[in-house]
């Protein structure tokens, strides 16, 4: 009765994650990485999107899913939010169909309500981008990777972990980590079992051949990964300070807080993120002085493939001398830490200690997402966009910076001419083409010198572009200007609108 209660409340537990987790969903804002998703996907074929993300910093697996979304329900913002929400909800579903199923009722419960109420999942469940779904591939690959090494080596796990594994290394190069981590602890652990057998195992020859098809099926795109360190160097953009970057690292894994957005006091997220670590060591502790001594092994394997990867992140940022060590990267690889906490938590958390710790996450998550909701529903976000359709007339030409404002109009507005003045130097125009064939880069303004006819110089927050062009250019008539600053993302919008002569 106990554990058929326990089923109930874990079924309940995803239908009120699964609404809860949609609430904030429901909006057309962008910021300059949705803009860069729904761009290439509204206007490129799967062959573009291949070719073009090579230039970019993310493989093509996610543009090719929203891809489809585009071609059965057009360019619809909320479709494309919805298909992020629908990987955290299979998320809180794993622990339902395979945690529960693998590592018992409490667990699976316990992981389900953390996929839906741990901040970090709240604020990142309707982005328009991938890590939602790196999430939930890696998280489906662990799973497969620790059912073959618990004597569940059938073929149909052997091709799902297969699948998954490569499916993660194309929607990105943390998934990718991820899956170079398992492969090879799992390699190693057959081979010791194999070496403890005295033969060739099964299992080991199994292994070595979905190996070496996931390497075959990856080796097109390692061309584009190898273009990609070139072309984008010159305009990589993630620092990294010590500790400063460790220690938003941290919040962030708890809260989703992440530069200027804030959906969390820092107070409260350092408190909140401290409390939960303080209590898994206490209870850690507390279970290796126990007489009856639970073994954590699944949960330490967990912890095992995140910090090689963060480890990983690290020896590669030094070798190349360029940072990729940034938080919301390791969105890809949170499903793993989800799991540690639900498997210590359930097997060695004692029962008071674990209501005030998942009361006090549902309360942060809460407060989180009343604020998301604030932020994503305001009326100011959609000014920028409206004040564009009032005034924008056939045969205008747009001009923006490398700032996010420019790149959110490019995308709501395809159809006219756009110009990235790349005055910093970027180099970067490959992968701008996902903006469409409308989007050219200029690397200074002479390209102005023979035209005649409106322009929209964007920026954000001042009116650079404008001030440098009307100082080379005095036939400019200033028209109207305006500046509106919205919720979403704190962006800031200006336009300065010309009729050139």
């Amino acid at each position: 009765m106990k554990k058929l209660k326990l089923k109930q409340i874990h079924i309940l537990i995803i239908i009120i994650g699964i609404i809860f987790i949609t609430l904030s969903a429901f909006h057309a804002n962008l910021w300059f990485d949705e803009s860069y998703s729904v761009a290439i996907s509204n206007n490129h074929s799967f062959q573009e999107i291949w070719s073009i993300t090579g230039h970019d910093v993310h493989p093509p697996f996610y543009y090719w899913m929203l891809k489809i979304v585009s071609l059965i329900f057009g360019n619809n913002m909320i479709c494309y939010r919805l298909l992020s929400v629908l990987a955290i909800a299979i998320l809180g579903i794993l622990g339902f169909t395979h945690i529960r199923k693998d590592f018992g009722e409490k667990v699976g419960a316990i992981f389900s309500l953390l996929a839906y109420t741990l901040p970090i999942n709240i604020v990142y469940a309707s982005e328009v981008r991938m890590y939602g779904w790196g999430m939930l591939f890696v998280t489906i690959m662990a799973i497969y990777a620790y059912r073959l090494v618990s004597g569940k080596a059938t073929i149909k796990n052997w091709v799902i972990f297969a699948i998954f594994s490569l499916i993660s290394a194309y929607t990105h190069y943390y998934g990718l980590m991820a899956a170079g981590v398992i492969n090879v602890i799992l390699f190693i652990w057959l081979i010791v079992k194999a070496k403890k057998e005295h033969k060739f195992t099964k299992d080991l020859k199994t292994f070595i051949i979905q190996a070496i098809i996931q390497v075959a099926l990856y080796i097109p795109w390692i061309v584009f990964l190898a273009l990609q360190m070139n072309q984008v160097s010159k305009g990589f953009w993630i620092g990294f300070t010590f500790p400063d970057t460790l220690i938003e690292m941290f919040l962030f894994q708890f809260t989703g807080n992440l530069g200027d957005d804030k959906y969390i006091n820092p107070w409260i997220a350092g408190i909140y993120g401290i409390i939960f670590c303080i209590y898994l060591i206490y209870i850690l502790i507390k279970n290796k002085k126990s007489e009856n001594k639970v073994s954590l092994k699944p949960a330490r394997w967990a912890v095992l493939v995140y910090a090689t990867v963060l480890l990983g992140a690290i020896a590669v940022s030094l070798v190349l001398w360029r940072p990729i060590i940034y938080a919301r990267y390791f969105l890809v690889i949170t499903g793993l830490l989800i799991f540690a906490f639900s498997y210590i938590m359930a097997k060695v958390g004692n029962k008071v200690g674990n209501i005030l710790i998942l009361t006090l996450t549902i309360i942060l998550a809460t407060y989180a997402n009343i604020n998301l909701a604030f932020i994503h529903y305001d009326t100011s976000n959609q000014a920028p966009f409206e004040y564009v359709r009032e005034n924008v007339e056939e045969g205008d030409i747009f001009i923006y910076g490398n700032e996010g404002s420019g790149f959110v109009i490019s995308a709501n507005f395809p159809e006219y001419q756009q110009y990235f003045y790349d005055g910093a130097g970027w180099h970067v125009e490959e992968a701008y083409k996902a903006y469409g064939p409308n989007m050219q880069t200029q690397y200074n303004l002479d390209f102005l010198k023979d035209y005649t006819g409106r322009i929209w110089f964007v920026n954000a927050g001042t009116h650079g572009i404008y001030e440098e062009a009307s100082k080379q250019y005095t036939n400019m008539e200033l028209l109207k200007q305006a500046r509106f600053d919205v919720k979403y993302k704190g962006y800031i919008y200006t336009f300065s609108l010309v009729n050139k002569k």
